[in-house]
């Protein structure tokens, strides 16, 4: 499979949903947030997957985040 046939067979579908159709793979989860803290809110969804030779990458990412801290006001 393609890496775009992958993105698109994939792409919003829960993370849970996707490693469930991968798990006779060897796959390796990372998580995309925000520069800054912040907490992740809604379900934590695909947004690539890429096939390598020993592994498949997920990369996922939550449908909103919520700023833990005010962002901080520049010194004039």
């Amino acid at each position: 499979m393609e890496d775009s046939d992958a993105e698109r067979s994939f792409a919003l579908l829960r993370e849970v949903e996707a490693r469930g159709l991968l798990r006779e793979r060897r796959t390796r989860l990372s998580i995309l947030r925000p520069p800054y803290a912040a907490l992740g809110l809604g379900m934590l969804r695909v947004l690539r997957v890429r096939e390598g030779a020993c592994e498949t990458e997920i990369v996922t990412g939550y449908d909103g985040y919520e700023r833990l801290f005010p962002e901080p006001v520049a010194a004039r």
